[in-house]
């Protein structure tokens, strides 16, 4: 079979490593401002960061089969037009166990204020004989997971060693799975925030769950309670957050993901309730050259059989949350 040589385009270059693999397969083509993507175009790559609309995918030219995309999200792209359109969409969805890291690391900070308490010793304060801020305990508290897929479940996994009550809610109830990680299921997310003590995100971000968590949502959270997010931001009012945590209802939050990415809403940097982080779920060398090699194996895939290892399907008709 003669080899396929295929120009790959980019919105902006990417690491090295990445680079290096792409240009493996054909010639690589980076964008620039108001330039006209080559009609010969065949693959197109994105990420989290770069938003793949309706808009731009019009612009893209008939050669174009795939949507690669790095991460395992793809809220980022416009499912519908790319569908219309006989194009084919991929992730790399090996962040699994990374993100489930991340998460434990901000549920246990915000819980026992560890930004605040690193501040306070920056300061001097512990010197000056002033006392740290109090956290809460973790062991023995109910957390509850919205969404439970591969991270909501690596989540959980972690939540044993610390003797936690489980909960979760999503579209479906999963019955082995709540036998295998001694999970029960709430069958409304009210349900859910009315009796965590900790709560944490896991679910996609869709037409149906953004700002999942609303002002009348947020009010419905235990006093005490701490609120997690390593999924996408905008599954938050960020807004509503804000006023939430200045009258500590939740008490506390950890956040790597934001509604406006890179930029933050007004108010939340000042808050001493809350750690922030920038995106970092997926943010270990042996993750990103996992996220490297996956990104290569579905452009091969593609190449070699038509169609990538991980294809994004069209998510089902007016799914909720």
């Amino acid at each position: 079979m003669k080899p396929i040589h295929p120009l790959i385009g980019l919105p902006r270059a990417l690491p090295g490593g990445f680079m290096q693999g792409l240009q493996s397969f054909g010639e690589v083509w980076v964008a620039e401002p108001g330039q006209v993507p080559p009609a010969s175009l065949r693959i197109w790559v994105s990420s989290a960061l770069d938003p793949v609309n309706a808009e731009l995918i019009d612009s893209l030219p008939a050669s174009l089969r795939l949507i690669a995309n790095i991460g395992v999200g793809y809220d980022n792209i416009d499912l519908q037009a790319a569908h219309k359109r006989g194009i084919a969409v991929s992730n790399t969805p090996v962040v699994t166990e990374d993100t489930a890291d991340l998460a434990w690391a901000l549920l246990l900070s915000a819980c026992r204020r560890l930004s605040a308490s690193e501040r306070f010793l920056r300061e001097g304060r512990w010197a000056e004989g002033d006392s740290p801020p109090l956290g809460q305990r973790v062991h023995g508290r109910t957390l509850g997971i919205v969404g439970l897929g591969s991270i909501g479940q690596a989540v959980a996994r972690r939540a044993s060693g610390f003797g936690m009550r489980l909960m979760y809610h999503a579209p479906r109830r999963k019955p082995a799975l709540e036998q295998a990680l001694g999970i029960s299921y709430c069958s409304t997310l009210e349900q859910l925030l009315e009796r965590s003590d900790i709560l944490s995100l896991h679910c996609p971000l869709n037409q149906h769950t953004r700002h999942l968590l609303n002002a009348e949502r947020l009010a419905l959270m235990k006093p005490g309670s701490v609120l997690i997010n390593t999924g996408r931001g905008a599954l938050i009012d960020e807004q509503a957050l804000v006023d939430a945590l200045r009258h500590g209802r939740p008490a506390a939050a950890g956040l790597d993901v934001f509604e406006h990415e890179p930029q933050l809403t007004a108010g939340l940097a000042a808050l001493a309730n809350v750690t922030l982080l920038p995106h970092i779920g997926s943010a270990t060398g042996e993750c990103r050259q996992d996220m490297a090699l996956r990104l290569l194996a579905n452009i091969r895939h593609f190449l070699a059989n038509g169609a990538p290892l991980d294809r994004v399907s069209l998510p089902p008709a007016g799914e909720p949350a």
